[in-house]
């Protein structure tokens, strides 16, 4: 019997006796663990086996990032066929059979299959994450959204604190064979809890939806999109937050080096002080999430980001630089949960799939773009003047949001009674 909360004025107690919230965020745990010991161990790996070539390095990042293009709107648009729970089990014994299959490779000495488990294990979220955001939609009532959401970002700030360090360990105590048999088991522990969800509703099959072809829904989807002001609102602000994004998140190392005038071993402790506020803005947030709607917590988050990225650029003051870094993390938490929850607050269930596999790639493609020209940029323009055009584009972000204030949320959450 599924716990989904049907009452009218759900409690925390309630939602932590969730059967789906206890199950996904279990299984989050295991994905954690197995993603960030895959990051780290590959990236290791590879620098060991090609001398720190910039090119294999790079090409992580590819076998990471290009199926978000590729597959995220045909994953949103299966997502949407396709009965959710068992999409998301598949998807991680898949990840699991491939990663071991990858280990047999290594065995042999074909070391380069390696990009594989990044590759693979990509494309196949492309299916599962989509499927994840629909279950939450139909076993979270409509108030717990934003804490629900709060909840998985402090977790995964948790894990870019402790990722780094697992990763590292795992590599240089045990190997690459024994990473990837890690993430393997993590993969199959993730696919065993996914289990435990409630089942899927008969509707998610209906008779009707075998009779449509996956390019026509393809359709449907972005029209249902242009006909949602807010979803409209939301596709221009993403783009603008992943150009500013893009722009700045290959130079950090330049930051600690140029304008602090550290080693670049520093930059380890503004990853930590990043990691250190996500989690405390990830509490913050789970608490003012009935107090201030998704998109007033969008548009305050991005404010605040206007200035931390403008005065981080400027400062060649160490304790200043790491406050600006420090309130960058901290209100990282309050635009990924305000983004999330107005893309389940304004998409019916039967679109949620096809609504993030729209959205996504709009954020992705800018960060991949400007992030691919922040090179030649930095060569050309002083370091001030980047991050200060990056913030400005964060202003434009706020611009493009602020009319949504007045908008309503034009779907209602409808928690499953299983």
């Amino acid at each position: 019997m599924s716990q989904a909360i049907s009452s009218n004025a759900p409690t925390m107690r309630s939602f932590f006796a969730n059967r789906f919230v206890q199950s996904i965020m279990l299984s989050g745990i295991f994905l954690q663990i197995g993603i960030w010991i895959r990051n780290f161990a590959i990236l290791l790996y590879v620098t060991d086996m090609t001398n720190n070539d910039p090119y294999s390095v790079s090409l992580i990042s590819v076998a990471e990032f290009a199926p978000i293009f590729i597959f995220s709107f045909i994953g949103g648009a299966f997502a949407d066929r396709w009965r959710p729970k068992l999409t998301m089990v598949w998807c991680d014994i898949l990840s699991a059979v491939s990663v071991f299959v990858i280990m047999v490779t290594l065995y042999y000495g074909s070391w380069k299959a390696i990009f594989f488990a990044t590759l693979v294990s990509s494309i196949l979220s492309q299916f599962s994450q989509p499927s994840g955001m629909k279950l939450f939609k139909v076993h979270v009532h409509e108030s717990q959204m934003q804490m629900g959401m709060s909840l998985f970002q402090s977790m995964m700030a948790i894990f870019m604190i402790l990722g780094p360090i697992m990763g590292t360990f795992v590599y240089y105590h045990f190997g690459i064979e024994v990473a990837v048999a890690i993430m393997g088991v993590c993969f199959l522990l993730s696919a065993l809890v996914l289990t435990f969800l409630p089942a899927d509703r008969k509707a998610d099959r209906g008779a009707e939806q075998p009779s449509t072809h996956i390019f026509a829904e393809m359709g449907e989807g972005f029209r249902y999109v242009q006909k949602n002001k807010m979803l409209v609102t939301l596709g221009g602000c993403f783009a603008v937050a992943g150009l500013a994004i893009g722009l700045i998140s290959p130079l950090g190392i330049y930051l600690v080096t140029e304008n602090l005038g550290l080693p670049k071993e520093n930059l380890q402790w503004f990853m930590a002080t990043n990691g250190i506020a996500m989690i405390i803005g990830g509490g913050l947030t789970m608490g003012f999430s009935k107090k201030m709607s998704p998109q007033a917590l969008l548009i305050l988050g991005m404010s605040v980001s206007v200035v931390t990225f403008a005065a981080m650029g400027m400062t060649h003051f160490l304790w200043l630089a790491l406050l600006m870094q420090f309130l960058s993390g901290l209100v990282l938490p309050a635009i990924q949960i305000g983004i999330n929850t107005m893309i389940l607050g304004n998409t019916e269930e039967a679109f949620v799939g096809r609504v993030n596999g729209i959205l996504n790639p709009l954020f992705m493609g800018a960060m991949v773009l400007t992030m691919s020209l922040a090179g030649s940029i930095k060569a050309s323009f002083s370091l001030e003047m980047i991050y200060i055009t990056s913030a400005a584009l964060f202003l434009i972000g706020v611009f493009i949001m602020l009319p949504s204030l007045k908008y309503k949320p034009s779907v209602t959450a409808q928690p499953s009674n299983e």
